[in-house]
């Protein structure tokens, strides 16, 4: 949790300045009018920049895991939770500039080792035990290597995003989506999770 007067939800809001206007060249007044202060309030909290972009980048991790709460909440399979954590973690990934993570981890190691830590200690094993719970449900197929599962999953989003193998310009991101993990992730089910799996695509 970040280490601040401020609450998570209102340090979420300096998120989208920094991705548009870099985590160096954001002003403090941008910052500070996304955080509805003053820049004298940000500075005095804040004296230093790789401090705030500590505290926004924690407060992001919070956002997504309500989102994850949600998601769970709304979906009980671990059919359809893979997917909608696949698709939550594409939009993030989406709205986010090349520089953004070279310049994090260039310019703000403590920043960057949070983010790390999130990726290991969170994103992975959430990866993992929907895969397992699929499997306990018969969703899944009992065969499956689940750490080499969830290391495709991982880099087969990251290969979604490089605009060198997909340009934006020249193909549809959403069917881009579905032809990598609609027949990737159904070659993972059983009968039963392909069939739920198929219900969850044709709602999107």
């Amino acid at each position: 949790m970040p280490n601040s007067t401020l609450s998570v939800t209102s340090l979420e809001m300096a998120m989208p300045v920094f991705h548009r206007y870099g985590l160096h060249s954001a002003t403090d007044e941008q910052v500070a009018t996304a955080l509805s202060m003053t820049v004298d309030d940000l500075t005095a909290q804040y004296p230093t920049r790789a401090d705030l972009v500590h505290d926004v980048l924690l407060a992001d991790i919070e956002r997504q895991k309500r989102e994850h709460a949600e998601l769970y909440a709304q979906y009980p399979t671990a059919v359809e939770r893979l997917y909608g954590l696949l698709q939550l973690g594409l939009r993030d990934l989406a709205s986010i500039p090349a520089p953004f993570y070279s310049d994090l981890q260039s310019g703000f190691p403590r920043a960057w080792e949070a983010a790390m830590t999130h990726l290991a200690n969170y994103s992975g094993p959430q990866l993992q035990q929907l895969i397992n719970d699929g499997i306990r449900q018969r969703l899944f197929r009992s065969d499956i290597n689940i750490h080499l599962v969830t290391k495709v999953l991982m880099e087969q989003l990251n290969l979604l995003l490089n605009p060198l193998v997909f340009p934006p310009d020249r193909y549809n991101m959403s069917e881009v989506f579905r032809s990598i993990f609609l027949y990737y992730i159904r070659g993972l089910c059983t009968d039963e999770g392909a069939r739920i799996a198929a219900e969850h695509f044709a709602r999107l």
